[in-house]
């Protein structure tokens, strides 16, 4: 028996709406909101509805699902921050009807400048970088052509050459603001912990942390930091361990470039048998989970990750209606979270809630 024609009613009770509200939808006429229209036609190219998927008019959209691409060196789900992005970014652009494919990139494509295997360029309407910062790489990608925007990138970018959108959370204020508040606490010798060199964000927070020692008339000493290479973070195992035993002398406070390393630190220096915070106090940045379950619970800086989800989505849309515009650069705003990792910035009476700077 033939399959009856899917009719607008169909649509309609599909979605719990009524049929002149669906029929004015695809028809793109009367005042429908955007979501609604939105809903609409995905459910008509989903049942195959004949007039939306095969006729051509000037009342009717017709569109296939296109593709954003992200690329990736690592897998959003070993990221706290990164799972909660992907999520939002994932629901602002299906909205609109693209679908999202993941692709990792390997250290040997990046070395031999070379596309994921998977990588269909002539199916890919946006691309959408997280985690990659080699400049050379970059370039790679930027140079294809298609709408593209990172999602933090190389420290050494040059922007009016770095032909893509560009989204950063906000680094320099944040730190800049938890390390005025350890001064004016009385900590005068803070140290840094992380590769300035790792990323645009890793710089500016360190630009921050610098910035406030030198308007307090503080100097940065450099033999108190620990900023080499992360790599020797991951390549070998208790790098920071054995760098934190072969430091002379200690700061009374360190900030640190995220709560990964804060989290190391703080248990490289139990091994020192330094105690946090009673001699030394330490800062992270993501406010991820180990930050709140860490001993003590770690001061961090808060980071919007759904919403810089659904902000980069919308970066791409627009670049990819319009290809011509001026590249953006944006910032969301964070927010630093004082815990008891540095108890004396902390208010009186609020020892056991994460506190807000202000």
């Amino acid at each position: 028996m033939a399959k009856e024609r899917v009719t607008i009613q169909d649509i309609a009770d599909a979605l719990g709406i009524s049929r002149n509200t669906a029929s004015k939808a695809l028809n793109d006429t009367g005042n429908i909101p955007d979501e609604t229209r939105n809903r609409v036609i995905k459910k008509a190219m989903e049942l195959k509805y004949k007039q939306f998927a095969y006729m051509e008019s000037e009342h009717v959209l017709t569109k296939t699902p296109g593709n954003i691409a992200l690329l990736t060196e690592n897998l959003p789900n070993t990221s706290h921050f990164g799972s909660l992005l992907i999520s939002g970014l994932e629901k602002r652009i299906s909205a609109e009807g693209y679908n999202l494919s993941i692709h990792i990139v390997r250290e040997v494509d990046q070395n031999s400048l070379a596309l994921p295997n998977n990588f269909d360029l002539s199916k890919v309407d946006g691309i959408i970088c997280i985690e990659l910062f080699d400049l050379e790489y970059t370039q790679l990608i930027t140079n294809l052509g298609i709408p593209t925007i990172f999602i933090d990138c190389a420290s050494n970018i040059c922007y009016p050459d770095f032909h893509a959108d560009l989204l950063l959370m906000e680094n320099e204020h944040s730190i800049y603001q938890l390390t005025k508040k350890l001064i004016e606490s009385g900590y005068k010798n803070i140290g840094f912990t992380g590769d300035y060199n790792h990323c645009k964000s890793f710089n500016e927070r360190w630009v921050g942390y610098q910035r406030a020692m030198l308007e307090s008339g503080l100097q940065v000493d450099l033999s108190q930091c620990i900023v080499e290479d992360d790599r020797l973070f991951f390549s070998k195992p208790g790098w920071l361990r054995e760098r934190v035993s072969e430091l002379k002398s200690l700061p009374d406070a360190y900030v640190c470039a995220n709560d990964f390393i804060a989290v190391e630190l703080i248990k490289a220096l139990k091994l020192r048998n330094v105690s946090v915070p009673q001699d030394v106090v330490v800062c992270g940045f993501d406010n991820a989970p180990e930050s709140r379950i860490i001993e003590p619970p770690l001061t961090t800086v808060h980071i919007y990750s759904n919403e810089m989800g659904i902000k980069a989505a919308e970066m791409l849309l627009s670049r990819i209606d319009n290809p011509a515009q001026p590249f953006q650069v944006s910032h969301i705003v964070t927010k630093p979270i004082i815990r008891e990792s540095t108890p004396s910035i902390m208010p009186a009476n609020s020892h056991l809630a994460d506190v807000t700077v202000t």
